[in-house]
């Protein structure tokens, strides 16, 4: 059952030994994030229950979401303090016929990653229980937690398995495991596990289950998303719990990508920050023609994995930490252990945006040589970062810094257009600076289609914006500059690095985590800005792109990229202004190949390419 009947009252200081008091107690919704508290550091939540349990059955309570540190007491006693908000805080519970319980949550000082900075409003990082609360019975003795290990083997493949077990009453018994495929046709796997323990004592067990013809779970794109459940039993309890098969490595070459179980893959998509419902961030993302999503500066809940892998998203997966402040690298590297390995995750980041030495130069003329100066002098020691990067699993891909050029990142943030100089020097910062391997932002902000209220949104740089987009006094055009600028540098960026053959780069960001404007393609309540269609082209797995975002008078050059692992032929065709032309053009796996050029008439209002073949076409457009 859920625990859904809460009320909460912001605190001036942290509870001593008791259970934390306050005058006021509002009715809150829990799970979630009460506006009312937005700007406190600490708040408190309260619930009353009955006792569920009959005659010999156990209770445990599970807390998901807690953000971030916090105290949990029941009928006044201490239960525990958990600091980790992307996992469960589990108890077991000794209940009397009625009970309060009381959750003291308060911001944390380091960790917060990006709900500490000003890419996230406060609304989104209000000191609660965000995901949910759940109060189980269980029989007298019962599993507590199965967890799973998949992993490649010579012969074929496995999936370790962890069990722990509440023994109410001695014990020595077997637990039967089965493995299913779900959605497809595959062999199944029945085993059992010899289990022993005295009354009261929790008991762990492990189980190497062998899979007959392993069936992977891939990327979209690149074959189908299959997956497994392992159910355990043991006697009336029993848990389900599923994953897939999938093996990441990073390419050796450092341009090419990733390689997904032995399949190379061009990683292409959005950074999503924490904004609305996850799974449904996937999903538009997805629509996108997104193969990857990168969890920016903090960890989400278990459901936007599960979706991600349902839809055959990659997950590029942040720990918490943002920006330059020193952080407890021990506590940092308890964090990296325990992140979970879900099936789609495909690479790991420890620090993001350690610098923002790039930020404000503008699009002065002297912003190449700004750029040169401030990268020369910046500065940032990774030591840290990359000792927390080596807790991961040794064949986990990590990216222990991605930030701005000039700090020697793993995976490089760049920003022309926005931070610095202007869309033109996209080719200049990449060569400049050897950003070919892993691109993990860029992109410029917009106005959403309503203007927002007092004081810049969250996330969004009103005086780059100023600098950079012609102002309006009409709010409608405002608005279609804003984002038809915004438009151009995400199509620039975006299919140059394709055209470069960057083995993964993501799109800063999906969605804005404010209202009225942001760094997103789409608004913060979901609605489409222009630039999420643009996006969806330039994503095409297979597609026609120009060298650069063309203007009138232009000549521009044609390619067709092939992001998949067949050999594609088709027709290119183009239309700007009265003019046409096309060509036939074949293209190799992973491939690109020129395909003529185009003149740009000074009175064209859009380029339209397309690329055809039998199954049918994919377009292009560039609005002019």
């Amino acid at each position: 059952m859920s625990l859904t009947d809460w009320t909460g009252a912001a605190l001036d200081s942290p509870a001593e030994d008791e259970p934390p008091s306050s005058d006021e107690w509002h009715p809150v919704e829990v799970p979630g994030r009460p506006e009312r508290f937005a700007d406190a550091d600490i708040v408190a939540y309260r619930t009353e229950f009955a006792d569920p349990t009959d005659g010999d059955e156990r209770a445990t309570l599970e807390l998901r979401g807690l953000f971030a540190d916090a105290r949990i007491w029941l009928n006044g006693d201490l239960l525990g303090e958990h600091d980790t908000y992307f996992l469960p805080a589990r108890y077991e519970l000794d209940l009397e016929a009625d009970n309060e319980l009381v959750v003291e949550c308060r911001a944390p000082d380091e960790f917060a990653g990006i709900y500490g900075t000003d890419r996230v409003p406060e609304s989104r990082a209000v000191p609660g229980i965000w995901w949910g609360v759940d109060l189980e019975t269980h029989p007298e003795t019962f599993i507590d937690r199965l967890s799973l290990t998949p992993r490649r083997t010579d012969e074929g493949a496995v999936i370790d398995a962890e069990l722990a077990v509440e023994a109410g009453e001695a014990l020595d018994d077997r637990i039967s495991l089965s493995v299913r495929p779900q959605g497809f046709r595959g062999g199944g796997v029945m085993e059992r596990a010899r289990i022993e323990a005295d009354a009261g004592e929790r008991a762990a067990i492990s189980k190497t289950l062998e899979l007959r013809d392993p069936a992977y779970w891939w990327p979209a794109g690149h074959g189908p998303q299959h997956r497994y459940a392992v159910r355990a039993r043991l006697g009336d309890s029993e848990r389900v719990v599923q994953t897939g098969l999938c093996e990441v490595e990073e390419a050796g070459d450092g341009t090419d990508g990733l390689v997904v179980n032995g399949q190379r893959v061009r990683a292409r998509g959005f950074s999503l920050l924490p904004t609305g419902d996850p799974t449904w961030d996937v999903e538009r993302a997805a629509n996108a023609n997104a193969n990857l999503v990168r969890a920016r500066g903090h960890v989400p809940p278990a459901e936007f994995y599960e979706a991600a892998a349902e839809a055959g998203l990659l997950v590029w997966q942040d720990l918490p930490i943002s920006g330059a402040s020193d952080y407890d690298a021990e506590r940092a590297t308890d964090l990296a252990e325990s992140v979970e390995r879900h099936p789609c995750v495909a690479a790991f980041g420890v620090r993001s945006d350690p610098s923002d030495h790039l930020a404000g130069v503008g699009p002065s003329r002297f912003a190449r040589y700004k750029v040169r100066w401030r990268a020369w002098r910046a500065g940032h020691d990774p030591t840290p970062d990359r000792e927390v990067a080596e807790a991961f699993p040794d064949d986990a891909v990590v990216f222990p810094v991605s930030g701005a050029p000039g700090i020697d990142a793993d995976a490089t943030h760049v920003y022309p257009g926005w931070e610095f100089g202007d869309v033109g020097d996209t080719e200049w910062i990449l060569d400049k600076y050897d950003c070919g391997g892993a691109v993990g932002a860029f992109g410029a902000g917009s106005l959403a289609e309503e203007a927002g209220g007092d004081g810049d949104p969250a996330g969004f740089d009103a005086s780059a914006h100023d600098a950079y987009v012609p102002q309006s006094g009409d709010d409608v055009g405002a608005v279609e500059a804003s984002q038809a600028y915004q438009t151009r540098v995400l199509k620039h960026v975006t299919e140059t690095l394709r055209r470069r053959g960057t083995g993964l780069l993501t799109a800063d960001a999906l969605r804005d985590t404010d209202a009225g404007a942001g760094m997103g393609v789409l608004t913060a309540d979901g609605s489409q800005k222009a630039g999420y269609e643009a996006m969806a082209a330039s994503l095409e797995p297979v597609q026609v792109l120009l060298d650069a975002y063309p203007t009138g008078g232009d000549t521009r050059e044609l390619t067709v990229v092939n992001d998949t692992p067949e050999e594609v032929s088709g027709t290119v065709s183009w239309t700007a202004g009265d003019r046409t032309g096309g060509s036939d053009v074949s293209v190799e796996a992973y491939g690109r190949e020129r395909a003529g050029t185009l003149d740009v008439p000074t009175d064209a209002e859009a380029v339209e390419l397309s690329f055809g073949r039998a199954d049918g076409a994919v377009q292009n457009v560039y609005p002019l």
